[in-house]
């Protein structure tokens, strides 16, 4: 049940480059010149979910610099009760194959470590003071636990 109209989350890819001096890791198809701010989260364990934060005028971008994530994004079509039913998008992102996650105004968003020491970087193309402005959040099992489960396969 997504807006048709309203961008969709996105991996933009990057790379890994390796010789006997060591790697660079880049993204290269990424630029800054919306970016205000920028954070990184590190969970103590690898059992915490931190979800949901949505905003409905700021976009982010994450980036895991050290470790895997399961990032997830859904779309909020209200701010009170969103549709349980929204479809979630899901993404694992590592360290091992740099990529940043666009994440668009309007959708909520969350994360689970799958590694110890796990961080992810964070872009804001909002300042902090707006950002408070346009919080909203929900408990991580709102749209579902199975979300942050892991797949046996």
């Amino acid at each position: 049940m997504e807006n048709s109209n309203r961008e969709k989350p996105q991996i933009i890819e990057g790379g890994i480059s390796i010789d006997d001096r060591g790697q660079v890791i880049f993204v290269n198809e990424f630029s800054f010149p919306k970016i205000k701010r920028f954070y990184a989260v590190e969970n103590f364990s690898n059992k915490t979910i931190r979800a949901w934060h949505g905003h409905l005028k700021e976009s982010k971008y994450a980036l895991v610099i050290c470790g895997t994530a399961i990032i997830a994004t859904v779309e909020m079509d209200a701010t009170k009760n969103p549709n349980k039913k929204n479809k979630v998008h899901r993404f694992t992102l590592s360290d091992k194959k740099p990529s940043i996650l666009y994440i668009p105004k309007g959708y909520a968003n969350g994360f689970r470590s799958l590694e110890e020491k796990t961080k992810i970087i964070f872009f804001s193309d909002s300042e902090l003071e707006s950002s408070k402005n346009d919080d909203y959040r929900f408990p991580a099992d709102y749209w579902g636990e199975d979300v942050w489960s892991i797949e046996n396969r």
